[in-house]
């Protein structure tokens, strides 16, 4: 049976002590969460910290990460890095990075690789811009993200993934795409994993949207039958409107 997960993607936001406190108050509410799997991804810098402040009820993961063990790569960290100080979830593919950092197939799927060899697990972030919304084809782009750094996988290995679909005209925006829109992408996407692997495993794998998802539309988008969660960005902001949502299923 797949996993609900509401995942928090920080971003570049917070002082080193407002994280601190945030994820104090996200492990004190998180008490009353049952059956959901509870992540956040914080800035690097204080990823050391927070570990030493959190509980084992949260999982921590890296924002971003070099795809090579060590290396002349200035400014750079590791996988290998991160998961020595204790992680073992790595976000890929975050519409950010594939637009503000140019990010292209092969690089996502250099990560996808490095995270997955180091048997660790992946959350992998696909979506359309608004154009190609637009012009109706959103199911070609995304399935093409999909078939260009995810879908080389084995068997053994796709199900250390979990993938968030982020219509990307929906982030930061306050648009959130109808839960028909969702509902309809996240079925497709279950489908395809279903014709390139088998039905048990397109039926294990946890689909989470991530366009804007907040405490308002949180426990309509939960109610579809394929969205298994979030990956939520300003609303994980706040403990309280964070852990709302994860009570929304």
């Amino acid at each position: 049976m797949r996993k609900k997960i509401v995942a928090g993607n920080w971003k570049m936001n917070l002082s080193s002590d407002e994280a601190l406190f945030l994820i104090e108050d996200c492990n004190r509410l998180s008490e009353g969460v049952k059956g959901v799997e509870l992540m956040v991804f914080p800035p690097a810098l204080y990823i050391q910290q927070l570990i030493a402040h959190n509980s084992p009820r949260i999982q921590i993961g890296a924002q971003n990460f070099y795809p090579a063990e060590k290396g002349a790569f200035t400014g750079e960290i590791s996988f290998t890095q991160f998961k020595a100080i204790g992680l073992n979830y790595f976000l890929i593919g975050h519409s950010e990075r594939r637009e503000l950092f140019h990010e292209g197939h092969l690089f996502i799927k250099q990560k996808v690789d490095a995270v997955l060899n180091a048997g660790s697990k992946v959350m992998f972030c696909c979506g359309e811009p608004l154009a190609i919304r637009e012009a109706n084809e959103q199911m070609n782009y995304v399935r093409k993200q999909l078939n260009e750094s995810l879908f080389h996988l084995s068997t053994e290995e796709i199900v250390n993934c979990s993938i968030a679909y982020e219509p990307v005209w929906a982030i930061g925006t306050g648009k959130t795409a109808s839960t028909e829109q969702a509902e309809e992408m996240h079925a497709a996407i279950r489908t395809w994993l279903k014709e390139m692997y088998n039905a048990e495993i397109a039926n294990n794998i946890s689909i989470l949207y991530g366009g804007s998802c907040n405490t308002s539309n949180a426990k309509e988008l939960f109610a579809c039958p394929n969205v298994d969660g979030g990956l939520i960005g300003g609303a994980s902001l706040e403990a309280e409107s964070f852990m709302k949502i994860a009570k929304s299923f």
